[in-house]
């Protein structure tokens, strides 16, 4: 596991847009394509927007990546809380990316609909109906005020799924259904990456981090890559307690 502190979240979105570009072109490198899963929330949106501008948008070869998402509310594109509607107008709209490698989850469809849909698309992306060894290039993740990342929040029988790549679910705590990869394909992915901001979330960082595992009170201590990377990257106010 790496963790990186920085001063604050500009400094944070720096990094951290430096640190993906680069390994980007590392990877392209070695590959013809690379997978990235975007995450939702209020930090993403400094970091789409850096990657959408000069100069990591000239450097990134955007006609060579394939856009997921981690999770995703159950409202349609056009609500302001959709995942996808916001990674679109902050960065999607802005770089030169083929439409037909932007995959995103289809909230027209019932939730559970939804899910399957997502499922058989990765199936067809990995090019396997079984759980491949590696998964994506690199996934991004929040984590909540409460220790949730994804739509796996505490106390949900979501947390400890084995056997569907994506699920849904309804969340009572948020009156709406959620959409959600699950951890079995997000451990398997080359580099995972935690994006955290601010002193609201360092009581939960504290305890994901140095706590006891208590995965069904801190679902980010599910995350454990099977042969990828860990990496966390956070501003000083995140990093308080530890």
């Amino acid at each position: 596991m790496n963790k990186e502190v920085f001063k604050d979240a500009d400094h944070l979105c720096l990094g951290l847009a430096e640190w993906i570009t680069s390994l980007i072109e590392e990877t392209l490198t070695r590959k013809d394509r690379f997978g990235l899963v975007l995450s939702g929330g209020n930090t993403p949106k400094k970091l789409n927007l850096l990657l959408a501008s000069t100069p990591y948008r000239e450097r990134i070869d955007w006609k060579k990546i394939h856009v997921f998402w981690g999770d995703e509310r159950a409202v349609p594109f056009d609500d302001d809380r959709n995942n996808a509607r916001m990674a679109f107008d902050t960065l999607l709209n802005k770089v030169d990316i083929p439409r037909d490698q932007i995959h995103i989850m289809d909230t027209s469809l019932p939730p559970d609909e939804a899910a399957a849909r997502y499922e058989v698309l990765l199936q067809d992306y990995f090019g396997t109906p079984h759980m491949p060894g590696q998964t994506f290039d690199l996934v991004l993740l929040g984590m909540g005020d409460d220790g949730h990342t994804l739509s796996l929040f505490p106390g949900e029988p979501v947390i400890h799924e084995e056997n569907s790549w994506v699920t849904s679910y309804f969340l009572k705590a948020q009156d709406m259904h959620r959409i959600t990869l699950t951890k079995n394909i997000v451990n398997r992915a080359g580099h995972i990456v935690f994006m955290i901001s601010g002193p609201g979330k360092a009581h939960a960082l504290h305890e994901v981090l140095e706590g006891e595992k208590k995965p069904d009170l801190y679902p980010s201590q599910i995350i454990v890559p099977t042969r990828g990377e860990l990496h966390f990257f956070m501003d000083e106010a995140a990093a308080a307690l530890l």
